[in-house]
């Protein structure tokens, strides 16, 4: 993160996301920024849905990008994921000129908090950016059915502001540190939130496992404890070189159970649930617990001590 904001001219904000350049969440982040007329806007986001693909980007094919119209923005549809999109509009590449002073992924439709983490690619557009040497926000917001509606993602948004505005004014001064970036969570109940909460990243995730099923539209459905959409099971072909030994078989995934550890109010999970706006700073990679580290230096020094598989 080199130097600070240029005072001549607005600074620069790069949205992604990993719901899709069309969903509501980004929509409404991007029309709050652009009606403060604070920022230069621009849009890099996947062409389509692209939740839980983690950090994966596209390696071995090009990518098409799209001029998308966004009233107050610049905005391109990518086919690509969330780690593309952030990538190729910081690379001067695709917006020429100066890149951006800050990344924002989302908001993202359903809460990233704890394990779920890990496979979030709305996180990983922040990461993506943050390991570009950038400032980096995801911002995801808590949706649950029967409960929201669109319009929370607008004034999840205007909750983000002061947030926004701060990194910024860090960065104008030059006095922002490196070595993180940061993941929000909207409490549910957005219009009445009980104020910012720093948190740490907890361990509380949804236990996914599989299921047989008979037809590849069996069981499709919304995860609603992902708030993400399941596509349908394709049935591969055989190539003409292979020999099936039986019928195929089909599986899906389904929530089985959720689990949570720490789940304090020091935890990201712990605080949304009590109506706290979660801002857990994140590095690249999460650290190991401290007592698995503590652990770990004593166990490499007795390694060669330890006996081989036979005499087990």
């Amino acid at each position: 993160m080199e130097g600070g904001l240029n005072p001549n001219s607005r600074p620069k904000i790069l949205i992604t996301n990993d719901d899709g350049i069309n969903a509501p969440g980004l929509r409404a982040l991007v029309q709050v920024l652009v009606s403060t007329n604070f920022y230069e806007v621009r849009v890099c986001a996947p062409d389509s849905e692209k939740s839980a693909v983690s950090h994966g980007i596209t390696w071995l094919h090009a990518l098409h990008a799209n001029r998308v119209e966004i009233e107050g923005a610049t905005a391109y549809a990518v086919s690509g994921t969330p780690a593309d999109c952030a990538s190729l509009g910081i690379s001067k590449v695709l917006f020429p000129g100066s890149p951006p002073d800050l990344v924002i992924s989302g908001i993202n439709i359903g809460s990233n908090c704890g394990y779920h983490i890990v496979y979030s690619g709305t996180v990983a557009g922040a990461r993506e950016g943050f390991i570009s040497g950038l400032p980096s926000l995801s911002i995801s917001y808590n949706w649950v059915g029967g409960q929201s509606n669109v319009h929370d993602f607008k004034i999840g948004a205007e909750a983000c502001l002061p947030i926004i505005n701060a990194i910024l004014t860090e960065l104008k001064n030059k006095t922002y540190p490196q070595g993180f970036f940061l993941n929000m969570d909207l409490p549910t109940d957005i219009a009445n939130h009980k104020g910012y909460k720093l948190t740490k990243q907890g361990r509380s995730m949804i236990r996914i496992g599989w299921k047989q099923i008979t037809s590849s539209k069996q069981g499709d459905t919304i995860f609603s404890a992902l708030n993400m959409e399941v596509d349908s099971v394709a049935v591969p072909e055989m190539s003409s070189g292979s020999t099936p030994l039986q019928e195929h078989l089909l599986f899906k995934r389904e929530v089985q159970s959720w689990q949570e550890f720490g789940g304090d109010e020091d935890s990201d999970i712990g605080a949304l649930r009590k109506g706290y706006i979660t801002v857990t700073p994140l590095g690249a990679i999460s650290p190991p617990e401290v007592d698995a580290e503590a652990y770990l230096k004593d166990w490499i020094k007795r390694v060669a001590e330890y006996p081989s598989p036979s005499s087990l």
